[in-house]
């Protein structure tokens, strides 16, 4: 059983986890002088490949494709299996959704589907990665496959990585449960957009990480919520808590009552609190096998960190940074304005299954419609045609605009 480390340690840990991101941070001051910068692309528009993190599963989220394209399909499948060593497909296609909604499950079939339909449209619809996209991101979970799509990791390797790390990441849970007895899971909290900045400096300043000026009843002031932590900023409006659910809840009471504020709070189809200290063990065994794992850098195409924000500088930085997105913010918001203000993408092609990535990209470049651009999500064969016409389309009309 993975032991969670003392508070001290934890503490250390964070601390030191923090103060990388900072300092990684600074680079985009320096983005203007090339540095971090995603490479010109050969075509006018700039495209963007984008893969859904955890929660999106459901049984028989792969069926359509594997029923349109059964050869295709069985093939992979088949592959995934056999990494796995065990039938992964069978709890895709029939279940039962307790098996599924395991993390250990969950995370592995999510990537697989994501990838299979990546797959599909190479071997059925010509699409061509390498030339069509300029740069791949993914929402949390998602990043493993926009590595494997940017040329980084074989799939075979970040698959075994993935169902690893999920099963770490379950683990994690187990044992805070056991020693806390506490629920624990993530709750999104939406507000108006020009209040984000506000929510968040008030929620640091209660768990801790600002601050000292609004406090609870206790006398350790932060310590009820030292557990629970921003793991999501999504858009302008939304970010999601993670840790102990009492906790969270308890916190949402305080910056209610005492903070000015009153989001609308939803609690995630997820029983861990991915990206909190819970999750230190998964980071530790990440670092450690990156350091065994086949890294293609530089690769294919430019892919956009979690942690930071903007693209992997080199090897030994994405190994650092991917470890650390266990237990840090996953910087969704700040990636989507990246390559939208500062480096012009204009096309935004969700892979995976469900459209909640799609409309978490979509409310933020809204405006890429009145330029020759948009945002898909390929999730259903049936709509792929219409989605690789308006492709053509923005393309032929940027040519000629």
């Amino acid at each position: 059983m993975l032991a969670l480390f003392s508070c001290s340690r934890l503490a250390f840990d964070i601390k030191a986890l923090r103060h990388h991101v900072r300092w990684h941070m600074q680079l985009k001051s320096r983005s203007q002088s090339g540095y971090a910068t995603v490479p010109s692309a050969e075509s006018t528009l700039r495209t963007a490949l984008f893969f859904p993190g955890h929660g999106v599963q459901r049984v028989g989220m792969a069926s359509s494709w594997v029923n349109k394209f059964p050869k295709t399909s069985g093939r992979f499948l088949d592959e995934v299996d056999s990494i796995l060593g065990f039938k992964l497909s069978q709890f895709i296609f029939e279940g039962p959704n307790a098996e599924l909604n395991k993390t250990e499950n969950s995370q592995p079939a999510i990537m697989a589907t994501s990838i299979l339909i990546l797959r599909i449209l190479e071997a059925e619809f010509g699409f061509k990665t390498k030339s069509r996209v300029n740069v791949t991101l993914g929402h949390s979970l998602g990043e493993f496959s926009a590595l494997v799509a940017g040329g980084y990791f074989d799939f075979s390797d970040a698959l075994k990585l993935v169902r690893r790390r999920a099963e770490i990441m379950s683990q994690c849970t187990h044992d805070a449960i056991k020693r806390s007895g506490e629920d624990y899971g993530m709750i999104a909290l939406v507000c108006e957009p020009d209040r984000l900045s506000e929510l968040l400096g008030t929620i640091h300043e209660f768990i801790g990480l600002g601050p000292s000026s609004l406090k609870d009843d206790s006398s350790d002031g932060f310590q009820a919520f030292q557990q629970v932590m921003v793991a999501n900023i999504n858009s302008r409006n939304q970010i999601v808590l993670s840790g102990s659910i009492a906790r969270i809840r308890s916190l949402l009471i305080q910056i209610r009552q005492f903070g000015g504020h009153d989001p609308r709070a939803v609690r995630l189809r997820c029983e861990s609190p991915f990206h909190s200290p819970i999750m230190l063990p998964a980071a530790k065994y990440m670092k450690q096998a990156l350091e065994h794992m086949v890294i293609n850098f530089p690769a294919q195409k430019p892919c956009i960190s979690n942690v930071s924000g903007l693209p992997f500088n080199s090897k030994e930085e994405l190994k650092v940074l991917l470890s650390q997105q266990c237990v840090e913010t996953v910087r969704w918001w700040d990636s989507i304005r990246y390559l939208d203000q500062e480096q012009g993408v204009k096309q935004w092609i969700g892979i995976g299954p469900g459209k909640v990535g799609r409309n978490l990209v979509g409310k933020e470049v809204g405006n890429v419609m009145a330029t020759g651009g948009g945002v898909w999500s390929v999730c259903d064969p049936l709509e792929v045609e219409s989605i690789l016409i308006a492709l053509q389309k923005a393309d032929n009309g940027a040519l000629h605009g």
